[in-house]
C-alpha cells in the first residue's frame, strides 16, 4: 500500500521536461523574481516596512517554485527524438587494451 503511494507520488513529481522546457523554466524564474523583488521593494519602501517586504518577497519565491519546479505538460511539448541502438558490426575484432582481448 505505501509503495503504491510512493510511486503515485514519484511519478507526479519525477516528469521530463525537455531542452526547451528547461530554457522556458529559467526565463520564467528570473522573470518572476526579478519582477517580485523589484515590486516588494516599492511596497516595502512606501510603506516603510521591512517585513512586509520579506514576506512579499517570500510570497514571489513561493509562487516561483510552484510555476517552475513541478513537470507541468507544457515543459515536455519538444522531446528530443533519440537514435536507436547502434551494434557495431564493422569487422574489428580481437582489439588489445592492457594485454587483454576486448570485443
Amino acid at each position: 500500500m505505501a509503495d503504491q503511494l510512493l510511486d503515485q507520488v514519484r511519478d507526479a513529481v519525477e516528469g521530463q521536461i525537455d531542452f526547451e522546457g528547461q530554457r522556458w523554466a529559467e526565463l520564467i524564474t528570473n522573470v518572476l523574481l526579478g519582477a517580485v523583488g523589484i515590486f516588494a521593494f516599492f511596497i516595502g519602501f512606501m510603506a516603510q516596512d521591512i517585513t512586509l517586504t520579506l514576506w512579499i518577497g517570500l510570497a514571489g519565491t513561493v509562487v516561483t517554485f510552484l510555476a517552475v519546479v513541478p513537470p507541468w505538460p507544457f515543459y515536455n511539448k519538444n522531446p528530443e527524438g533519440w537514435l536507436p541502438p547502434h551494434v557495431a558490426t564493422s569487422g574489428i575484432q580481437n582489439i588489445d587494451v592492457d594485454g587483454q582481448k576486448v570485443g
